[in-house]
This record gives structure tokens, C-alpha cells and sequence, in this order.
């Protein structure tokens, strides 16, 4: 059930046939304009990776792992900062006009990790 659009709402029975209830507010009323870019940009970098096991594998050089590691690394915080951009364009935005400031406390903390 949907509660005012403000996220979905159910119900759950225990094993022990007890009911409780909660609430999901991670969802998005609005779309994202990168998200196909996104997708491609993770399956490149997901088969790049899949590479770069496979030379671990055939016990190729270690400077070549590590500058190819590197590459997949680079084309994962590329894509993260594309995420970043799209969710300030778009999710911030909404939660700056409706007055959402946990989801600005939420994109904080999310950076925190992101940039570490």
C-alpha cells in the first residue's frame, strides 16, 4: 500500500504469526536521465574486472594487473560521480523543494563513504 507517496508501506507475519508492520521511503517519484549511461558504464567495468581476474589467473605480470585494476577502478569512481551528479540534478533538488532534509543527510553520509 502506498502511504500519501511518501514511500511504501507493508505488512509481514513473524514465523510466529505476529504481524508488524514498516515502510520503504527509498522510493523515487522521478526519473533519472543517466541511467542507461550508468548501466553500460557498469557492465564495462564489470567485464573489465572479469579481465583483470582472468590475468591474475594466467599469472600474468603484476605492474600490468595493477595499471589495468587501476582502469576499472578509475571507470567505477567515473561512474559514481555520474550517480552523484544525476541524484543532486534530481533527487536533491526534490527533497530541497518539498523540504526533505534527510535525504540531504542521506546524500552526506553517502559522499562520506563515496570519497573515502
Amino acid at each position: 500500500m502506498n502511504d500519501n507517496g511518501k514511500g511504501q508501506a507493508h505488512a509481514h507475519r513473524s514465523r510466529d504469526g505476529e504481524a508488524h508492520a514498516h515502510r520503504h521511503d527509498r522510493e523515487h517519484t522521478h526519473s533519472h536521465q543517466n541511467t542507461k549511461t550508468v548501466l553500460n558504464r557498469l557492465s564495462r567495468a564489470s567485464g573489465h574486472l572479469e579481465s583483470v581476474k582472468r590475468m591474475v589467473k594466467d599469472g600474468r605480470d603484476c605492474s600490468e594487473v595493477l595499471i589495468q585494476l587501476s582502469a576499472v577502478i578509475s571507470a567505477l569512481k567515473s561512474t559514481g560521480k555520474l550517480i552523484l551528479k544525476d541524484h543532486m540534478e534530481n533527487c536533491i533538488v526534490d527533497a530541497v523543494k518539498s523540504g526533505d532534509k534527510t535525504k540531504i543527510e542521506d546524500l552526506t553520509k553517502a559522499i562520506d563513504h563515496f570519497i573515502k
